[in-house]
């Protein structure tokens, strides 16, 4: 639209300069400036009609977000997140996590929090045990971003349940071939869990991961060492743990930026169900204005 008014200026300006020799105006050349303002004016019509179309299209986005938190008994509307940042953050160790000689060798960070002054937190999900058809729906409706770390010995048995999260645009990242409490092994032992992860990763699911979540949380030199050795460059862990009936804290309370812990479990192992647990999720951040952003946005 700016273009055609500058089409428009130019027009009338030379229309306005130009003079016969007799000194007397000339009327202006109508064939010019009015070919300027039917550009303009269509200029005008298609952005109009291209906001007009991108509100129809965040309005019905709503509707259906609306339906589906409805439908999945969520008290309110999960809240949409902001766009993903055109410049990364710069992710660093979280203080008092690092390991020695973290900075010299370069080691991934070990990190609880993004650093972004943005509402929002970011869901991520372990070692893969659970396999609720019942989650994958409620996630394909509400679309709500989450992270993945599995662990081969839990999932290896279904594969297909997390292809299918990987198709719905989540995630899947590096948890362990089995999960062990890593500073008790050596680092041959430490990089073939890794690594070995890495090989099932890229066979199952065609890609090797650069995040990568050492279990339980815990890890010492040689762990950050080989993960570095197998391609990963980020090792997030978390700053709470949602379950179906209660939260727990590292800080005492959610911050912009936190990343939250929960699992693939159900009954067996929880006072309730995987739809349970994201009910729950859901219900506290909406209520404190956060939305769910995806991870790998900001890595």
């Amino acid at each position: 639209m700016r273009a055609g008014l500058g089409v428009l200026a130019v027009a009338a300006l030379a229309s306005g300069c130009a003079q016969p020799a007799s000194g007397k105006a000339a009327a202006p050349a109508a064939g010019p400036v009015a070919g300027a303002a039917a550009g303009a004016h269509a200029l005008r019509g298609t952005a109009a009609r291209a906001l007009d179309s991108y509100a129809t299209r965040l309005r019905a986005a709503y509707a259906a977000r609306a339906a589906a938190a409805k439908r999945w008994g969520l008290r309110r509307v999960p809240l949409t997140p902001p766009a993903p940042p055109a410049r990364k953050p710069h992710i660093t160790v979280r203080k008092g996590f690092e390991v020695d000689d973290q900075e010299e060798l370069n080691l991934p960070p070990v990190f609880t929090t993004i650093p972004t002054d943005e509402k929002i937190v970011f869901l991520t999900i372990d070692d893969g045990a659970e396999k609720d058809p019942a989650f994958l729906r409620m996630m394909h409706d509400l679309k709500i971003p989450y992270t993945a770390f599995l662990s081969d010995f839990l999932v290896k048995d279904d594969y297909g349940y997390f292809r299918q999260i990987q198709s719905d645009g989540h995630t899947l990242n590096n948890h362990t071939l089995t999960h062990p409490y890593l500073p008790a092994l050596g680092y041959a032992e430490q990089k073939r869990e890794i690594c070995g992860m890495q090989d099932v990763m890229e066979k199952q699911f065609g890609r090797r991961p650069t995040v990568f979540r050492p279990p339980f949380g815990n890890y010492d030199q040689d762990s950050l060492r080989a993960a570095k050795s197998c391609g990963i460059e980020y090792a997030p862990i978390w700053n709470e743990e949602v379950f179906p009936d209660h939260w727990e804290y590292r800080d005492g309370e959610l911050h912009p930026g936190d990343i939250v812990l929960s699992h693939f479990q159900g009954p067996k192992e929880w006072k309730g169900t995987m739809p349970d647990m994201v009910r729950r999720f859901l219900d506290k951040v909406t209520a404190e204005g956060y939305a769910v952003a995806r991870l790998e946005d900001y890595l």
